[in-house]
């Protein structure tokens, strides 16, 4: 017995403090940590030494080492950090809107749905970092080193990554709309479904990237490479390509003539040598040899022009599907950050049942080749979304 009763106390003491420190992990609301609004820590200040959910807006953190810091759910808006080092830090959930990270050392930096709209990170060594789900829309990251980043369904719209490193990269349905990407290096990067719409893509490189089901509708792609690029798809893609794979051609679209040329002439039946009229049998053989040839032709091309209409109606179908499951991906994270956030958990079962939705969806979209196929994720998605529903119902409100 006596032996049981100190076993017990010894397991108490190895528990407890591993209690304390996953308490001490939960998640928080922005902002409600330290307030540190404008505050200068480029004169020798020290940081606390809790920066979880910190409001750092404003502040002057300049050359700042936050090696390994946890500043999950902080609020760091239009802070001055140039050449500060945030190795290994984690900016999960993060606020960094307007923030000047110019020059900054992010290397392998967990940065999981952080807000960076509109943040400079010129010439930001970000290699290995992560920003899986993260809004970079209107960053300036020109000459950024983003090797092997992962940008999982992030979204840099309008994002200036001109002459930027991003071999290896993971930007799996990455959305670079308009993004300016001029000499960009994407070496081997993973960017299947990612969206190139309307993206400047002058002189970038594409050497051996994986790029099923990428969108590059309006893209320019004038003198791009693409070596050994794995499923290129360039429908609707203007400019003229340095290198394609082997086996892929490309025909941009025809221009719209100018206004006020002339149309080409057509000759009449006028304008036809008299001599024709008095064809011999072999030269009519071969009028009709040529006109049959002609129709072969013609028939070829509008069954090609309406296989590639196909094939582009699938692809806007299977972005909007995309969306659709990212979407749900990110209502399941957002619940999941507020049931720790509020401390409360949800029924099990329907959690669970939330979770293999949103694998079952994305399995589907991986799989799907028809636009029928594509109805299965739809379906996964519904069903996911009414056990989120489920969840929340029971949630204290």
């Amino acid at each position: 017995m006596r032996a049981l009763v100190a076993l017990s106390f010894a397991l108490s003491l190895v528990l407890v403090p591993a209690t304390a420190a996953n308490a001490a992990a939960a998640p928080c609301k922005k902002g409600s940590g330290p307030n540190l609004r404008g505050a200068d820590f480029t004169n020798g200040r020290q940081l606390p030494s809790d920066l979880r959910c910190a409001d750092l807006t404003g502040a002057k953190l300049d050359e700042v080492d936050f090696t390994q810091k946890d500043l999950t759910g902080a609020v760091l808006r239009n802070a001055s950090m140039k050449e500060a080092d945030f190795t290994q830090a984690h900016l999960e959930y993060a606020d960094l809107r307007g923030a000047d990270l110019t020059s900054a050392d992010l290397g392998q930096l967990r940065a999981k749905q952080a807000d960076l709209r509109g943040a400079t990170l010129v010439d930001a060594e970000a290699g290995q970092a992560e920003f899986p789900h993260a809004d970079l829309s209107g960053a300036v990251m020109t000459r950024a080193n983003l090797t092997q980043v992962t940008l999982t369904n992030a979204k840099l719209v309008g994002a200036d990554l001109n002459e930027a490193e991003l071999g290896q990269v993971k930007g799996r349905t990455a959305d670079f709309t308009r993004a300016k990407m001029k000499e960009a290096e994407f070496g081997q990067a993973q960017l299947q479904h990612a969206v190139f719409k309307e993206t400047d893509l002058t002189e970038a490189q594409f050497t051996q990237a994986e790029l099923q089901g990428a969108d590059f509708t309006g893209a320019v792609v004038e003198k791009t490479s693409f070596i050994q690029a794995d499923d290129l798809n360039l429908v609707g893609a203007r400019g003229n390509p340095a290198d394609l794979p082997t086996g892929v051609s490309f025909d941009p679209p025809a221009e719209e003539p100018e206004f006020g040329d002339e149309p080409s002439s057509k000759p009449t039946s006028r304008q036809l040598p008299a001599r024709v009229l008095g064809m011999s049998p072999a030269l009519l053989i071969a009028l009709a040899g040529g006109l049959g040839l002609s129709l072969t032709l013609i028939v070829w091309g509008l069954s090609h022009q309406r296989t590639r209409r196909n094939d582009a109606n699938f692809t806007m179908a299977r972005r909007v599907a995309e969306e659709d499951v990212t979407r749900f991906g990110e209502e399941i994270d957002t619940l999941d950050f507020d049931m720790k956030v509020n401390a409360v958990s949800g029924p099990s079962h329907d959690w669970r049942a939330a979770l293999d939705a949103y694998e079952a969806a994305k399995q589907a979209l991986y799989l799907a080749r028809t636009p029928e196929e594509l109805h299965a994720a739809a379906a996964a998605v519904h069903h996911g979304r009414q056990a989120l529903h489920r969840v929340r119902a029971v949630l204290p409100r």
